[in-house]
């Protein structure tokens, strides 16, 4: 019986994985053209930038192939889209309003996410280039200080 019980939810459950790929979102994996990057410190900022933060913000996402599944294609899309309007390294002719608070995620071991860094072992840094990421989006972008508190935000 209890053989039977998971054999049938087996089945089930590969019939709603099935029937999830139906559903048309996260498989737009556009990469917009490349309109205006930032003025970098130095190049060390750039490869470490591009290693730990491109992905999700910029428009040159390197879209893996469980990025056409569900349901990991929905939550890539999602942190794509989000990651992109709040900051984006390849849109640097618009305002990116969170680029003062890049050292202060990184810093508060926010950005990038362990989820991410757990499934993309070269963005985890450690030791001198989580201090140089931290120092160069500091030198390129500033850090934005409360007004009055003269804490960070």
């Amino acid at each position: 019986m209890l053989k039977r019980l998971m054999c049938w939810g087996f089945v089930a459950g590969v019939a709603v994985l099935l029937a999830i790929q139906a559903v048309p979102y996260g498989r737009s994996h556009t990469n917009p053209p490349v309109r205006q990057e930032p003025r970098w410190d130095s190049p060390r900022t750039r490869e470490l930038a591009v290693r730990a933060c491109y992905d999700c913000h910029s428009n040159q996402t390197v879209w893996l192939w469980y990025t056409n599944i569900a349901p990991a294609s929905w939550l890539v899309q999602q942190d794509v889209d989000d990651g992109r309007r709040k900051l984006n390294y390849s849109e640097w002719d618009r305002p990116q309003k969170d680029a003062r608070k890049a050292a202060d995620k990184v810093e508060a071991w926010k950005m990038p996410p362990l989820y991410y860094a757990a499934f993309h072992p070269k963005s985890w840094l450690a030791g001198d280039e989580r201090t140089d990421l931290i120092r160069g989006l500091t030198a390129t972008f500033g850090r934005r200080v409360r007004e009055g508190r003269g804490r960070h935000e």
